[in-house]
């Protein structure tokens, strides 16, 4: 199914080199002071999660043009825009990264080996839900997707997976406990250790720059029925992600600290290179909680700042490790009704 890549629309992105600087200001909102010299990077379909390799120069994220496809994992160049299909192509995949420091590997969940075929969307009749399909595996393969190997094989959900920055551990979200906990493994899969064990949904977890840090977005459910309809979907493989609160803790899952304090959805947390500052995604602002921007705070809980204003989708940010670029994904500028595209910027 590598024909694919090809439904995504002609990509590139301007450098010292080119003699064409086609930025996108337009598309920056005046309050988004942030911003400079954005540049729209897709054009077409759903893409998502986009993260930086460690040299800056590529990026790696999951996509798909059209309803009846399934999100599949690719890199881009940001030189020259051209982007390489890297995941098998079957079933459906999600949550990419590279292997850091060196990029000599990258790392994302797979439903391929239970079903080659796309699985049954969500059924959203009963309200917005997260699909937890249980062939979901963990793998690793070299950055042109050769070399494929598996590091998780229990029944059920293993997937939300990132690299610590020094290439050694692997923080993923699995079910092999009975609930949606952290865990962690060392590169090649051994030594897997939970870290969370409070009822709930815990994933969506990154590791700050020097490893001391993880960041991740969690619901608790608390009353009766919260608890009930936790557990309800759950046994079907669900999840509603309508409160989602930041914590953090250390490496090892101790000290573990509440961020964020509200009843809105805020995911996508990512740490500051150099700070102990995180940027991430909230629906705070908007009553309806259909509105997602852009915010930063500190780890402290202190700070918060709201960095995008478009009317619509921002999320999945990161910075590049320079801390120089912002990556992350839009509705903003859309061909038709459900395009999420990618977006960089210089970060002021």
């Amino acid at each position: 199914m590598k024909f694919q890549f090809l439904l995504i629309t002609f990509l590139f992105f301007y450098t010292g080199c080119s003699k064409e600087k086609k930025y996108s200001d337009h598309l920056i909102q005046k309050e988004e002071t942030h911003f400079k010299n954005l540049r729209q990077l897709t054009f077409s379909g759903e893409n998502a999660e986009a993260y930086f390799s460690a040299d800056g120069e590529n990026l790696i994220f999951q996509a798909h043009d059209g309803d009846s496809l399934c999100d599949q994992i690719y890199i881009m160049d940001i030189a020259s825009g051209s982007t390489e299909l890297v995941s098998t192509g079957a079933g459906v995949t999600t949550c990419s990264f590279f292997k850091y420091p060196n990029d000599d590997g990258i790392i994302y969940a797979s439903t391929h080996l239970v079903d080659p075929d796309c699985p049954p969307k969500p059924d959203f009749s009963h309200g917005y839900i997260w699909k937890l399909y249980p062939g979901y595996d963990i793998f690793q393969a070299a950055v042109d997707g050769s070399n494929l190997q598996r590091l998780t094989d229990t029944p059920g959900y293993d997937a939300e997976a990132t690299f610590s920055f020094d290439g050694k551990k692997i923080i993923y979200t699995s079910l092999a406990s009975g609930d949606l906990e952290l865990w962690s493994m060392n590169s090649d899969g051994s030594e897997k250790q939970q870290l969370t064990s409070r009822m709930g949904y815990d994933g969506g977890a990154f590791y700050n720059y020097d490893g001391s840090k993880i960041v991740w977005r969690a619901y608790y459910p608390e009353t009766d029925q919260e608890i009930a309809d936790y557990k309800v979907l759950l046994a079907e493989n669900s999840i509603r992600p309508m409160a989602l609160q930041l914590w953090t803790m250390n490496l090892d899952g101790t000290n573990k600290k509440q961020v964020t304090n509200n009843n809105a959805a805020n995911f996508g947390p990512f740490f500051f290179p150099k700070r102990d500052r995180i940027i991430f995604s909230s629906n705070m602002h908007d009553k309806k909680g259909r509105d997602f921007d852009l915010y930063v705070i500190d780890a402290d809980g202190t700070g918060l700042e709201r960095i995008t204003y478009f009317d619509g989708f921002d999320g999945f940010p990161m910075f590049s490790p320079d801390g120089k670029f912002l990556v992350f994904a839009s509705n903003r500028n859309q061909k038709k009704h459900g395009d999420t595209n990618i977006f960089i910027c210089e970060w002021k």
